[in-house]
């Protein structure tokens, strides 16, 4: 056995010498053709390659699909960075959305304020909504503009389109608007077309009653209605709103101000108007002597005497 094997080794061992030393030299003359510059050279290498690589695909195939899956990789490496600039981006954007839709509002309303048609006697100042103290005793909100701004107590405010209420209280910068759905808010008014008056009574509820109606029949659901200025604490003609019906059939308004968003306010400068300094004055004739001064102030009429 272990003559058969050291026969073997002395025969195996020169022909892997010669098989070596063949590739060797197959490789040689391979280089040669491929480094000699000739064209009968330049022809047979070009059918050699025509013949060969065709024939090859099969041992490219998975150097061809490891490129690819490299490729492929990298690819989505890119999507990868480019999804991530794309979230942070769509934040950003949608930042900016929500903030141009607030400018758009604000610039809405504003364009709504300067779009409402007042007397031309009328001047006005543009206020800002800074707190709303609404509670189910009270309805009112604070602007920015006070007495620094001439300001005055019983001036009319109004939104983009109807009238909010009146200036009640006013500080060196801030005033109190007390809104017409206050229960203290009392607004004599006119109903369009019929001419009929009334008094709009708040009763701190978004659709304030209609009393002291002349005649309730002459008055539809859907009519309009106007400040009338009886009293002369407000301007006449101004928009309030429409008569509705409530299901019990009391008559109230429908107001055309939008008080879920108050944001900014126009306070009219009524300059022809009467200020209310007095309450007494509103309710004694004014051409008696003796109205609107106190009790010790008044003379006492001469009693008749005997004699």
């Amino acid at each position: 056995m272990a003559s058969d094997r050291t026969n073997n080794d002395d025969f195996t061992g020169p022909l892997k010498r010669l098989l070596l030393a063949i590739l060797v030299l197959f490789l040689l003359a391979i280089f040669l053709i491929w480094r000699i510059d000739s064209p009968r050279v330049e022809r047979f290498r070009a059918q050699v390659i025509d013949r060969v690589v065709p024939n090859m695909d099969w041992a490219m195939a998975p150097v061809t699909g490891s490129i690819r899956l490299v490729r492929d990789f990298q690819s989505y490496q890119r999507l990868a960075q480019q999804n991530d600039e794309l979230r942070r981006e769509l934040r950003q954007m949608t930042a900016w959305k929500e903030a141009a839709l607030q400018l758009e509002q604000e610039n809405a309303r504003l364009r709504d304020l300067n779009n409402v048609r007042l007397d031309p006697r009328l001047t006005y100042i543009t206020a800002v909504v800074l707190a709303d103290s609404g509670s189910p005793f009270r309805q009112s909100v604070l602007i920015n503009v006070g007495s620094r701004d001439g300001i005055v107590d019983g001036w009319a405010t109004m939104d983009g389109i109807g009238l909010v209420g009146r200036v009640s209280g006013v500080g060196r910068n801030t005033a109190r608007v007390i809104l017409l759905t206050d229960a203290t808010s009392r607004i004599p008014a006119e109903i369009q077309p019929s001419g009929q008056r009334a008094l709009i009574v708040g009763d701190n509820t978004a659709a304030p009653p209609i009393d002291f109606l002349e005649n309730p029949d002459l008055v539809r659901p859907g009519d309009r209605i106007v400040t009338s200025g009886d009293g002369e604490v407000f301007p006449p003609g101004l928009l309030i709103g429409q008569v509705a019906e409530d299901p019990g059939g009391r008559l109230r308004v429908r107001l055309s101000a939008d008080y879920e968003r108050l944001e900014f306010l126009r306070v009219l400068r009524d300059h022809g108007a009467r200020r209310v300094a007095n309450p007494s004055g509103l309710i004694l004739p004014e051409d008696l002597p003796d109205a609107g001064l106190p009790p010790e102030e008044q003379l006492p009429e001469e009693l008749p005497t005997d004699g």
